[in-house]
């Protein structure tokens, strides 16, 4: 395992190059022939946000201080993660023009996928934080812990992706069983509402959560502006290790094969 982490991690560096050209062609062609381009990168999540906010602070009435702060808080790294997760999936199946090229690095088409995400939400940012400062929600100095969240994202991300890229290759029912899992996930993490309308029994679900000890992470540098869990991140972290070095070891297993079962 170790040889095969080393092997792409190496490889990602060597072509890293490439991985931002595909990054930059990836984020060019998203929304080539609309009308509003790069526009739709902050008008899809404010449309998800305005629906969410309808249903739940208008209907359901979920008492939250700032209540569009509090979910786009939440909603914008879900975002980022959930399309990582749904479109790296299919990364390797939807690219067997690349793949059958025997020259090809397979193994960039996740990372390319992760990484023109990540630009996503990075553009999305100045869109939460004119929202806080229409709400009168305080920039603080917790906001400085936003780059160590981001990292403990990325890499539990990156090893979600590589793995299930892999398998699908094989079991294309796994990108269908995905679709379903994350729309749970989803709901399982504290965007919608608060920790504290969840009963003190099912408390724990959060930290066994790693995404919803993320949205918790992302809540407290931005709302009440205070230092994350930094054990509860850290253990994020490495799950994230761990599940990137049995994603690059399933990956590096099978790539040689991808060629065939597409």
């Amino acid at each position: 395992m170790k040889e095969a982490l080393f092997d792409s991690v190496t490889s990602l560096y060597k072509y890293r190059e490439l991985i931002w050209s595909l990054v930059s062609k990836e984020l060019k062609a998203r929304y080539r022939g609309s009308t509003l381009g790069m526009f739709w990168t902050l008008l899809n999540p404010l449309l998800l946000l305005m629906v969410y906010a309808l249903v739940f602070s208008v209907y359901m009435r979920i008492q939250v201080e700032n209540y569009a702060v509090f979910m786009f808080t939440g909603l914008l790294p879900w975002l980022w993660f959930s399309s990582s997760i749904m479109e790296g999936v299919n990364s390797i199946t939807a690219s067997g023009n690349l793949i059958t090229k025997s020259m090809f690095p397979a193994e960039i088409l996740p990372m390319v996928k992760i990484v023109s995400n990540l630009f996503n939400y990075l553009f999305s940012l100045p869109l939460l934080l004119l929202f806080m400062l229409y709400y009168q929600v305080a920039y603080t100095p917790a906001m400085l812990w936003l780059p160590l969240l981001m990292l403990a994202q990325l890499i539990f991300t990156i090893g979600l992706v590589y793995f299930f890229a892999s398998i699908n290759v094989r079991f294309r029912d796994v990108q269908h069983i995905l679709a379903n899992f994350i729309v749970l996930w989803f709901f399982i993490c504290p965007i919608l509402y608060p920790t504290t309308s969840v009963p003190e029994e099912f408390h724990f679900t959060f930290y066994i959560n790693p995404m919803a000890i993320m949205t918790i992470g992302y809540q407290d540098i931005f709302i009440n502006g205070t230092t994350p869990h930094l054990i509860a991140i850290f253990g994020v972290v490495i799950i994230g290790i761990g599940f990137s070095v049995l994603g690059f070891w399933k990956f590096q297993k099978d790539k040689n094969l991808f060629a065939e079962n597409i």
